[in-house]
């Protein structure tokens, strides 16, 4: 890495071989490399315009659909059936939540609950016909304009995008 910003030297930019950034936040100043820079710009862009798409996609599934809940379609599309305590762990939710957000769904006629075999005190939640017939119309839509905006990639480029971005995220929160 290149030199770090002193105090009084070229602060608000780059060092002098441009790969260090000086970062003011809560009072306290911080170094950054560059490339943290750039990728919570680029990762902050996909977002948005991810949560966007959400939104857009849920509509098209049913139009009371909410967008946060496009997710637990796609992991119970994914997964088969689950616990809501499994869904509420892999979307990053507590329980109350996700109870709100499946009762919605089952109003909606997009899952069911049916009891776990392995434990009869336990239920598991699974897309109904509807749901996963109108679920799997959205999706395959998505991965259509997926191919249409990366046609020009080469499909080594692409694998590694997604290898990428599960080691991402698959790395612990700290």
């Amino acid at each position: 890495m290149g030199a770090e910003v002193h105090e009084g030297e070229n602060h608000g930019g780059a060092d002098v071989n441009g790969e260090r950034e000086d970062v003011r936040g809560a009072g306290v100043e911080r170094l950054v490399d560059r490339e943290f820079l750039s990728l919570e710009r680029e990762l902050t862009l996909l977002l948005r315009r991810a949560r966007a798409s959400s939104g857009e996609m849920a509509r098209q599934v049913h139009p009371d659909l909410e967008p946060a809940a496009y997710g637990l379609l796609v992991c119970l599309d994914d997964s088969g059936p689950q616990r809501a305590t499994e869904l509420a762990a892999f979307i990053g939710v507590g329980k109350a939540t996700m109870s709100r957000q499946l009762r919605a769904l089952e109003e909606l006629g997009l899952v069911a609950r049916e009891p776990d075999p392995a434990d009869g005190r336990a239920w598991l939640v699974h897309l109904t016909e509807e749901g996963g017939r109108r679920f799997r119309t959205v999706r395959a839509g998505r991965r259509e304009r997926y191919v249409r905006k990366l046609a020009g990639w080469d499909r080594a480029e692409v694998a590694e995008l997604a290898r990428l971005l599960r080691q991402l995220n698959e790395s612990p929160e700290s």
